[in-house]
């Protein structure tokens, strides 16, 4: 493909994304688990943790950090996630120019499904070392699925009718991807990498219960100082910080998303102290649990969600 047709694939990417996204912050589209977020704000060291999926960037530029490594997600690349794990987040945009984003939620399901599929016809190599984020150059293959995508919930009937099977194809060429090894591993919770996986699944499920590491890492059939090397090789940080993190990134959701007390929403995500629950809010997120409410509120709009 000549550069001239780069070109013009890239700007019917940017219109339809523009369309579709006609606010600031995240926008609902016709498909569950596909959100288009449009914002001019510069952000600079801003804590996240994304769901599993994918997120493509047509225009702006965003990276990740992570123990020292940086994902580049911009209008070249793109950002796969098969674990969640929070790390720091910042993005170029400008009113003239707007950062421009489809994220992607995956089917866990389908995305396993698939990556059995793909294993027992290409068993390839062994298996790769799962990893919790992956950037990657974007592909023709996946830049034609996505304008697919766009262009199909461009049309209501269209994306009734034939969103699936896009966002099929979508879960399929990422599977199979540069990264893809890396995630079919995470996915497929094979090895010690896969218990950790395991783990944190059960952590998302009963984060805001009291939390037993040694519990876990029996679970698991590791030592505890074990189970803590693997699971910060996975995620980056300990099993105690993963919980904090969680707890807090939906306290701020909550707080987002409907009105209610500091001691009402610490209750809910697993804290004992309100006063506790604030320092750690204001240490992660720099503002107090009211200021940060009231920037995704006006930054990210109610489907923020990471």
């Amino acid at each position: 493909m000549n550069m001239e047709s780069n070109y013009t694939k890239r700007q019917e990417l940017v219109e339809l994304a523009g369309r579709l996204a006609p606010h600031q912050g995240y926008n609902p589209t016709g498909l569950h688990g596909v959100r288009i977020l449009r914002t001019s704000a510069v952000l600079h060291d801003v804590p996240v943790l994304y769901r599993p999926g994918a997120v493509f960037v047509l225009q702006g530029r965003k990276q990740g950090m992570l123990e020292g490594e940086v994902y580049l997600y911009d209008e070249e690349h793109y950002l796969a996630v098969s674990v969640p794990v929070p790390f720091r987040m910042e993005s170029v945009a400008s009113a003239e120019r707007p950062l421009l984003a489809v994220y992607v939620e995956f089917d866990m399901t389908l995305a396993a499904e698939i990556a059995s599929k793909v294993q027992v016809r290409n068993p390839g190599p062994p298996a790769a070392k799962a990893k919790s984020l992956m950037s990657s150059r974007m592909a023709p293959a996946i830049e034609d699925v996505v304008l697919r995508l766009l262009k199909a919930l461009a049309d209501p009937v269209e994306a009734a009718l034939l969103g699936a099977g896009i966002l099929h194809e979508l879960h399929y060429r990422v599977l199979v991807g540069p990264q893809g090894a890396a995630m079919i591993s995470a996915l497929q919770q094979r090895g010690t990498s896969g218990k950790i996986v395991q783990s944190i699944a059960r952590l998302r499920e009963t984060y805001c219960l009291e939390i037993s590491i040694v519990a876990l890492a029996n679970e698991a059939g590791m030592s505890v100082p074990s189970f803590h090397a693997h699971f910060k090789a996975l995620t980056g940080t300990s099993p105690m910080q993963y919980v904090k993190a969680m707890r807090l990134h939906e306290a701020r959701l909550v707080m987002a998303r409907q009105d209610t007390t500091i001691a009402e929403v610490a209750l809910s995500v697993g804290y004992v102290s309100p006063a506790q629950f604030s320092r750690d809010f204001k240490r992660l997120f720099r503002r107090t649990p009211s200021q940060e409410a009231n920037w995704v509120r006006q930054h990210l709009g109610e489907l923020a969600a990471g």
